[in-house]
């Protein structure tokens, strides 16, 4: 009888690793083909961003495998994907950019299925991947004051804080008419709070200006007490000076970049393993020490200090590209 449930315990314990061992196997495969093909070609819109270069060169020194970047706006990304593959050219094999930006171009069909991909396990919500889109990291927006100006008792806890009188013709603004985070900010808070919260900031004078970086500057100097919304992937470039961020409670208003594979890659193993190795916990703590929201479990905790609270907040929202035009032009009405 004892013979008999110790080979029973014997076959389900077998039973149980023989899916993860297989699984290690076919992801080793994918390893394996990967140094064979030889290269990565990575096509992505973060222009000069000296985090990406730590996570590629990190991912050069573990595989063995050199990787080629082409860096550009959103916009000549985009362009360049379509003019290459209408010319039957597959010569990317990741592309890196806004979803928005990674939306259309999936509707335009300018990617590939990117398969199994293990980390994708440990990403959290309300993040998500689906069989084309791997969420890469994330832009947050908050708001930012100038602490000469504002002391501690008298800053915005909530978003509708910016409502109370006193900030009346005291707020720099990006413009909520235009593309960018200032679109981002209309959209997320119009969705949480209404058209009424819009109206009364429309009341509060904010003053527009679509130059961001001089905009933090101005606050900085003390041209504007409040600055919003402010990226916080800005803020290591501010130590330094008088500025604070700070997320209301509500939450962030968010941004994701995204990784995809396009169509035709010629190294699509390659693509997968640089997929995973993107989300290791090593490489998106590299984005979360430069203030990027990680996508991935366990990261936040591991953060600087100074960031790491901001980070811990909740993600309160973001845009969709289908609402994109509709929502421009009702920002347009309200902020005449």
């Amino acid at each position: 009888m004892l013979r008999r449930r110790v080979l029973g315990m014997l076959a389900a314990t077998s039973a149980l690793a023989g899916p993860a061992s297989a699984q290690t196997d076919d992801w080793s495969k994918v390893v394996e083909a990967a140094k064979k093909e030889g290269k990565l070609v990575i096509y992505t819109a973060s222009i000069g961003s000296p985090f990406h270069k730590t996570v590629i060169k990190a991912f050069e020194q573990k595989y063995g495998i050199p990787v080629e970047m082409l860096e550009a706006r959103a916009s000549e990304v985009r362009e360049r994907v379509r003019v290459e593959q209408a010319a039957g050219r597959f010569l990317g094999d990741i592309h890196h950019n806004g979803s928005t930006t990674t939306w259309l171009m999936n509707r335009d069909g300018n990617f590939q299925p990117h398969g199994p991909i293990p980390n994708i396990k440990n990403i959290v919500p309300p993040y998500e991947a689906d069989d084309i889109r791997v969420p890469a990291e994330v832009i947050s927006y908050c708001l930012m004051v100038n602490r000469n100006l504002v002391k501690p008792g008298d800053e915005p806890k909530s978003w509708k804080d910016i409502l109370d009188p006193k900030w009346t013709g005291k707020i720099l603004s990006d413009d909520y008419r235009a593309l960018g985070g200032g679109a981002v900010f209309f959209v997320v808070t119009y969705d949480t709070f209404g058209k009424e919260f819009h109206e009364k900031l429309a009341a509060q004078k904010p003053v527009f200006s679509r130059d961001l970086a001089n905009s933090e500057r101005r606050v900085a100097r003390g041209e504007f007490p409040l600055y919003l919304p402010f990226s916080l992937q800005n803020y290591n470039n501010l130590k330094g000076l008088p500025v604070k961020p700070i997320v209301p409670t509500e939450g962030r208003p968010y941004v994701r970049f995204d990784l995809t594979m396009m169509k035709g890659a010629p190294h699509p193993n390659a693509a997968r393993l640089f997929m995973n190795h993107y989300l290791e916990p090593d490489s998106q703590l590299v984005f979360a020490n430069a203030g990027y929201a990680p996508v991935v479990k366990g990261v936040v905790e591991k953060t600087l200090p100074e960031i790491r609270d901001l980070l811990a907040t909740k993600a309160l929202g973001t845009t969709t590209p289908d609402r994109q035009d509709a929502m421009l032009e009702l920002a347009k009405q309200i902020y005449k």
